[in-house]
């Protein structure tokens, strides 16, 4: 399997824990023999780098660089995610199985690339935007949420790390509990869950949720 990791935070780039969670992801598919390519953001380091673990790491940048919010920097940004992913995509034949995007920032660039290539996708998602912002009734935050629920939609499966976010995603966007697997963040259980996973969602047998 081969497999396209999108996360707006990557190290060195670090903001939250989402670009620790991510890196400890790559480098555990690749010890489980999953081909790893993360695809991620900086603004000054670009370019492809090979990583000691085995893991190739897609640095992109964003060519408009003066933005009057988080959303126009996003959507802006995506071109840039979709070209570097669609250029693994055939320097890897075409052989490329799922992409995994974490949280709503890159959906656009992944839900072009499920049409356009076909490669299907988990939407893993880290929070919402009822939860981030405190007017998330105002057309700005509407538009943030609409990228939300187009990944809900257009996802192949959803991934999350408690009961809690599978229940605030079926009461906010109304999605069918059967689509949203809980991956449990335990050692034990976590790589397990994310490769049947992974399984379900490029057709696979469906597990359980």
């Amino acid at each position: 399997m081969r497999v396209i990791l999108f996360s707006w935070e990557y190290p060195p780039r670090v903001v939250g824990k989402l670009a620790e969670y991510v890196s400890a992801l790559s480098n555990s598919l690749v010890k489980n023999k999953i081909d790893t390519y993360v695809v991620t953001y900086h603004d000054y380091l670009t370019g492809m780098s090979a990583e000691a673990s085995g893991v190739e790491t897609f640095r992109v940048s964003n060519p408009v660089k003066t933005h009057i919010g988080v959303l126009t920097w996003v959507l802006t940004l995506n071109q840039e995610i979709e070209r570097a992913a669609a250029n693994i995509y055939y320097d890897a034949k075409k052989k490329i199985d799922l992409i995994n995007v974490f949280d709503w920032h890159f959906v656009p660039a992944a839900i072009a690339l499920k049409k356009g290539l076909r490669i299907p996708f988990v939407y893993s998602v880290e929070s919402l935007e009822d939860h981030r912002s405190l007017s998330s009734d105002s057309a700005y935050n509407m538009a943030i949420k609409s990228i939300e629920w187009l990944g809900f939609y257009e996802s192949n499966c959803i991934s999350v790390k408690s009961e809690w976010m599978k229940e605030e995603i079926i009461r906010i966007y109304n999605v069918p509990k059967e689509k949203i697997v809980i991956i449990p963040t335990k050692p034990e259980k976590w790589m397990t869950s994310v490769l049947k996973t992974y399984n379900c969602a490029v057709g696979g047998t469906k597990i359980e949720t």
